[in-house]
């Protein structure tokens, strides 16, 4: 009975959402936890004092609270006068409400007494801390004072000015209504560039007869419930639409691309298609493109992201929040940005506070910047956006089915150094890799180097073929430039690769120099191939955007070839032939010639 009350008091949306990650031991599964909506929050708070947690169930440290939360709900909901009610509000069916409430990072738990916010916690989430922390804050009572002047989170006036510029300088896309409907949208050669020109749209390519489009069909309606006002989801049948495919450049089934702002600007989504990294991926798109950080919060932050960025703001500058946020689309919601003009901050990076800087924080390390982005007064968007591409990704990584085409097709063509070991091998080798690749982003700050680990088992076929590795005991190193399909398996000196820093260190300058040689991915058949089928898709563009000027080449090549031919026949024939003529028609006793 209580199971079902809870469930007629749910939202439908949340209702859906509950359902759909039941098994993930979201928090809203618990009988006793009370989910607030905006159409019920400011009415519930309204008297006594409350707990709120804001919460994603996308968000791992969200689940990992989950039995805390759980145990705090129950300690205090069996106390007959506890003087407190916990509640909480989901962020990813309810964003607005949240950002409503400041809400930054997740879980957040907000206090708030007679309707009015009080504080923010934000030390450890241990259950003994949070019971000290609220009988700290039940402690306090309310005064005319705090009656009229609520209280405030103890934020400086460039915090505030942070938020305002945030505000300011991004128009959130749910302000705009995106799948009013929460249906797929099927388009086709007539909607296609209509719909995709409003931006702000994944689309997915597909075969009717392909396996994969058909057991990602459920979950893409799935997702198209999920994004009701937030994202629209749609499809195109490419049997039905071969040239809209042809266009987008899809080269497999199914293929799924985001667009944030039309056909000019899209990106090829890689990651894996289960419903909750679909959700988690167009979550991120839909939300701000910044968030400020809150004092003591880097390491978190840093530890829960391979790579993040962090804008220093000056004090007295405008101008970078708004050119970051301008340039962050070529990012699709991935690494996060955060937004900070804490003086420690300044001091830690060693960074003059009167000017503004943007860090590159990666691999979970806080303590040396893997890249920085000064701002000047006549600040470049193209540039900016250039490095923002460039130091997405992290410098060390496994490659896997997951990662894969992250890297090696990555936007930014970066160099890949490719230790290929068996898992059985891994905790000799990973250590090394971490290390080489921490020298290296030291010493050369900013050049494009990623450094992976792979298994060499699983991908034994793809490494013989690609690069000759056939070592399967040990591990087997390659420099690796997959945008043109070329690597270095020898050092300048002409030795094989080690698992050393000298070694990988000296290629990697002969290779981003261009003094070292490489060797070919493919042989030369296939090079030719390559090289064919390129030059073919070239003339189909070219014929598909410009017909009228191929046939009009086309046209004047043939009448120059019949001119030609004309002349060299009538150059050749004998002057008694009766079909002989001068050129001006008039007697056939004077040649040209």
């Amino acid at each position: 009975m209580r199971l079902a009350s809870l469930f007629a008091r749910l939202p439908h949306t949340l209702l859906v959402s509950s359902l759909v990650f039941a098994t993930n031991a979201l928090p809203v599964e618990s009988t006793e936890l009370l989910v607030l909506t905006p159409d019920n929050f400011k009415e519930t708070i309204a008297r006594g004092v409350w707990f709120i947690e804001h919460f994603s169930p996308y968000c791992r440290h969200c689940r990992q609270f989950a039995p805390t939360w759980e145990k705090l709900v129950e300690h205090y909901t069996s106390q007959e006068d506890a003087g407190l009610k916990l509640a909480q509000v989901n962020c990813a069916v309810h964003g607005d409400l949240c950002r409503d409430n400041n809400v930054d990072g997740y879980p957040q738990m907000n206090l708030y007494r007679d309707g009015e916010f009080v504080d923010t916690y934000k030390k450890s989430r241990e259950f003994d801390l949070l019971t000290a922390y609220i009988s700290d804050q039940l402690k306090v009572k309310p005064t005319a004072t705090t009656e009229s002047t609520p209280l405030l989170p103890a934020v400086t006036e460039s915090v505030l000015d942070t938020q305002q510029l945030i505000a300011e300088s991004f128009t959130l896309p749910d302000q705009k209504t995106y799948n009013p409907s929460g249906e797929v949208i099927a388009l086709n050669g007539r909607t296609f560039p209509e719909v995709v020109s409003g931006g702000h749209i994944f689309v997915k390519f597909f075969a009717p007869w392909c396996g994969h489009c058909k057991k990602l069909a459920p979950v893409w309606k799935e997702l198209a419930r999920d994004m009701r006002g937030k994202l629209t989801v749609a499809e195109v049948n490419c049997d039905d639409n071969a040239s809209i495919c042809k266009d987008e450049g899809v080269t497999g089934y199914p293929m799924l691309q985001y667009y944030p702002n039309g056909r000019d600007t899209k990106m090829e989504y890689t990651g894996g298609r289960k419903l909750d990294q679909l959700v988690a991926f167009a979550e991120r798109l839909s939300g701000p493109p910044a968030l400020m950080l809150n004092d003591g919060d880097l390491s978190q932050v840093v530890a829960d992201h391979p790579a993040v960025y962090l804008l220093l703001r000056a004090a007295t500058d405008t101008s970078s929040v708004k050119h970051v946020i301008e340039s962050s689309h070529v990012l699709f919601g991935t690494p996060p940005i955060y937004i900070s003009s804490s003086p420690a901050l300044f001091k830690q990076f060693d960074v003059d506070p009167s000017t503004s800087v943007l860090l590159a924080l990666k691999d979970h390390e806080e303590q040396y910047p893997a890249a920085h982005y000064e701002f000047d007064s006549g600040s470049n968007k193209a540039k900016l956006e250039a490095w923002l591409v460039h130091n997405k990704l992290p410098t060390v990584l496994e490659l896997h089915t997951d990662t894969f085409q992250e890297v090696m097709n990555a936007a930014s063509h970066p160099l890949v150094v490719l230790v290929a070991a068996p898992k059985s091998y891994y905790n000799q080798v990973v250590p090394k890799v971490k290390h080489i690749a921490q020298l290296w982003k030291r010493e050369r700050n900013g050049q494009n180097v990623i450094f992976t680990w792979m298994d060499s088992d699983k991908w034994a076929s793809w490494l013989k073929s690609m690069y000759g590795i056939t070592n399967t005991v040990t591990a087997s190193v390659v420099v690796v430039d997959h945008s043109k399909l070329i690597y270095w398996d020898t050092d300048p000196w002409g030795k094989k690769l080690s698992l050393e820093s000298h070694s990988i260190s000296s290629t990697l300058t002969g290779a981003t120099q261009g003094t070292a040689a490489y060797k070919h991915s493919e042989n030369i058949v296939e090079r030719m191939a390559r090289y064919i089928n390129n030059k073919m898709v070239s003339v189909e563009k070219l014929v598909s955007n410009r017909p009228w000027t191929v046939v009009l080449f086309i046209f004047t090549f043939l009448v120059g070839v019949f001119f030609l031919l004309r002349r060299i026949l009538s150059d050749e024939m004998p002057v008694d032939s009766p079909h002989y003529r001068r050129l001006d028609g008039k007697g056939k006793n004077s040649r040209l010639d």
